[in-house]
This record gives structure tokens, C-alpha cells and sequence, in this order.
């Protein structure tokens, strides 16, 4: 009986991917945990330093050093651009498509008429494009924080609407639009002139309500995100319930990747209320595949707050130390990203890096992963790990884990 837990530290990149000068300019120089170590050099990291943080940056920036105990890789994002939903996706072992991208603009006349169909007020905002404040207290437009064009946001005033109102409105939405992802979230505000004033137009074609300035995360945020065209039967939650194996996720990825026969904590944002319910989930179960999104992170990189950023990174790394003392010698864990979030690059929006692929299991010996040219290797992993049948996609790592282990013991 054995346990697999997967952390991951959203938005926590080490490096713009190679093709970034060609598909994503805006990203070009972008490393988050490069640029955040140069900023506060004397930032001290001791588990992720112990689990080779500092081999998957190949640098030293700060007072961090490489690790010649560790065992570690770097993955790339085969999903285009830089997308939490898509990269959790990925990790979980789908094999990504190119996503459609669509302005709001082209689809506001379609989700109107759904919207007063159901009874709903709506009014168009702005000079053109134009978002929509329905019920004057929710505003639709585009995702100014992901790839433009390939997510909706429906941002809430819970002071006005209740979060099941919310999503009842994105629901609506989401019936008449094929991009990928529709958010649906909100916090309360002290009045809905918080979105008025949040409102942003990029590139003269998409609008929307910037996020971390409206307030929306700042006082009792909720959220959750209603995906497109996933086929969750590939991924790696229902080849472990195939084999008797239950998976928890818990955080952002509970709100994002289906679950339907596991345990699933949503609508968490507190770092540790996530690691408290992690490592309790953990100690609780004698087999279980366990996939935690630590946000907070993210949220950092998109309010541009290093030290925020760092304060995030220092809790997550007193409870992996907790976490690692309570796994036992047949267990293991991954520490990893979906993308990055570099708070220094001068834009609030992910940018396009590779990740570091941790992993620690008790009395392996450094084993190098190299480079993993898919997230969906770690969910790979974890099919191999549990002897379920592979994923849609990716390539398990297990073997060279194993391989090491051998000639130790």
C-alpha cells in the first residue's frame, strides 16, 4: 500500500520555454523563481533547496545552492501558451489541443440573448467592445490574465449576488461558447463601481474587468472554472478509480479537473488550509493518489508582489518538511508547476515556462529526470506507480526511479 502525492506550486516557473521569442515576445527574459530569488537574495527556501529547487533553475541567484542529494527534471508545456486550466489538464495526463481563441466581442450578441432568455438584466459597458454587468452586480468579458481570447470571466459582486447566482450565470455562458475555459467567481466588494473601475480594453479587441484590481480576491473570494471539450475518462482520477485507487485533489484543481469518484476540496485559496488538508489527507489514507494546487502563488504573480510571493513560497516549504516526515519509504512525492507568473516582467499575466519536476521518496538516490517534454509525464508516473493503465498522453519516469533505487539497494 502506497501513496503519490503531487504538489503543485501554481505559476512557479524557471525559465521562459524555448519557443517564446516566436509564439510569446511579451515573455521573453521571464523566470519567476530566478527573478524572485535576485530580488530577495537572502531568501532561504531549506525543503525545496533540499529537493533540488536550485538544479531545475541552473542558477544561483540568491543564497540557495544546488542540492547533490536531489532527484530532478525540468518539463515543458506542450499545452500553447501558459494556462492553469490547461496545464492541470496536462499534468493529469490530457494531450493538448490547440485551443480556439475568440474575442468576446464576437460572441456578447449570442450570450445576451441567452442571458435576458432566462430573465436575466443585462447592459452592455464600455465604447466598444463592450462587457456585459448583468443584474448589476456580475460583469462578463474576456480573461485579461490568461492567453487573451481563450477564456471568459464572469466576475461577481457577492456583496450583491450569492456565488450559486454566479454560477448560474456562468452556466448560462458556457452553454454558448466554445472557448476553453469560463471562470466564474467573485468576492465582496464594497460596491459593484469596483468592476466599473477595473474594466480593461487590450489591443482594441478585448475587454474585461482586471481581475486583481477589482477586488474580487481580496475578501471572501470563490471561484469556479467550467472547462471545454476535456475528456476526463483518459485522465489519471478515473484510471486510478479502475484499478481501486482514490484520488483527493485539493484547491484550484479540485475546481478544475473532474473527480466524480474521489474526494474533492474546492473553492480553497488559503495556503495552509490546503497543506493542513493535504497532509490530513495523507495520514488518513493507506493508498491514495492526492493533486494539490497551492493559488495563492499565482495570485501573487498577478498582483506583480514579490515579497508576497515569497511569503507564499516560505509557508509551502515549512509543510512539505511536514509533509515529507509523515510519508513512508514505498511513498512518493512531486513538487512541480503548471506554468509561470513572473512578477518582474513588467505584465500581470502567466508567462510561458518550463517547470521544475521535484521528486523525493525516502532513501533515493539522486536520480537526474532530464527534460520531460509534457506535464502529462507526472501523470504517466503516477498510472505506472499504481500499475493503472497509462493515460491519454505522457511518458512515466518511474523506471529511472526505480533503476536508482535498485543499485542503492
Amino acid at each position: 500500500m502506497a501513496r503519490f502525492v503531487v504538489l503543485v506550486i501554481d505559476s512557479f516557473g524557471v525559465g521562459a520555454m524555448d519557443d517564446v521569442p516566436r509564439v510569446r515576445p511579451q515573455d521573453l527574459g521571464a523566470n519567476t523563481c530566478g527573478h524572485i530569488l535576485e530580488h530577495l537574495p537572502t531568501l532561504r527556501l531549506p525543503t525545496l533547496e533540499k529537493l533540488g529547487l536550485m538544479n531545475a533553475l541552473g542558477a544561483t541567484p540568491g543564497v540557495m545552492r544546488p542540492s547533490p542529494g536531489a532527484s530532478w527534471g525540468v518539463a515543458e508545456l506542450m499545452h500553447e501558451g501558459g494556462d492553469t486550466f490547461m496545464g492541470h489538464q496536462e499534468i493529469l495526463g490530457t494531450l493538448p489541443r490547440t485551443p480556439l481563441r475568440m474575442p468576446f466581442s464576437q460572441v456578447i450578441d449570442k450570450v445576451e440573448a441567452a442571458l435576458r432568455a432566462e430573465g436575466r438584466k443585462t447592459q452592455r459597458c464600455g465604447n466598444g467592445p463592450y462587457w456585459l454587468l448583468v443584474d448589476d452586480a456580475v460583469a462578463i468579458g474576456d480573461n485579461l490574465e490568461a492567453d487573451l481570447g481563450q477564456v471568459y470571466n464572469i466576475t461577481g459582486n457577492l456583496s450583491e449576488k450569492s456565488f450559486d447566482e454566479v454560477k448560474a450565470i456562468g452556466r448560462i455562458v458556457r452553454q454558448q461558447v466554445e472557448v476553453g475555459r469560463v471562470i466564474a467567481f467573485g468576492g465582496r466588494l464594497a460596491s459593484t463601481q469596483q468592476l466599473w473601475d477595473a474594466a480593461e480594453t487590450r489591443d482594441g479587441t478585448y475587454i474585461g474587468i482586471n481581475a486583481p484590481r477589482s477586488g474580487a480576491y481580496d475578501d471572501g473570494f470563490q471561484v469556479v472554472h467550467m472547462g471545454y471539450g476535456v475528456d476526463d475518462s483518459v485522465q489519471v482520477p478515473a484510471r486510478l478509480h479502475a484499478v481501486g485507487v482514490p484520488t483527493v485533489l485539493v484547491g484550484k484543481v479540485a475546481d478544475i479537473v473532474n473527480n466524480p469518484h474521489g474526494e474533492s476540496w474546492q473553492n480553497l485559496v488559503d495556503s495552509q488550509r490546503i497543506m493542513e488538508i493535504t497532509l490530513d489527507a495523507l495520514n488518513r489514507q493507506q493508498s491514495v493518489f492526492i493533486c494539490t494546487n497551492i493559488q495563492e502563488t499565482d495570485l501573487a504573480g498577478h498582483a506583480e508582489d514579490v515579497d508576497r510571493y515569497a511569503d507564499r513560497l516560505q509557508l509551502v516549504d515549512r509543510y512539505l518538511a511536514r509533509l515529507m516526515e509523515a510519508m513512508r519509504r514505498d511513498d512518493c512525492l512531486v513538487v512541480m508547476a503548471d506554468h509561470g507568473n513572473d512578477p518582474t516582467i513588467g505584465h500581470s499575466r502567466h508567462t510561458r515556462e518550463k517547470v521544475p519536476v521535484l521528486v523525493w521518496q525516502q532513501d533515493l538516490p539522486p536520480t537526474e529526470l532530464g527534460v520531460r517534454t509534457t506535464l502529462s509525464d507526472i501523470g504517466a508516473t503516477v498510472c505506472d506507480f499504481f500499475g493503472a493503465h497509462r493515460p491519454e498522453n505522457g511518458h512515466s519516469f518511474l523506471p529511472l526511479l526505480k533503476t536508482a533505487r535498485n543499485r542503492h539497494d
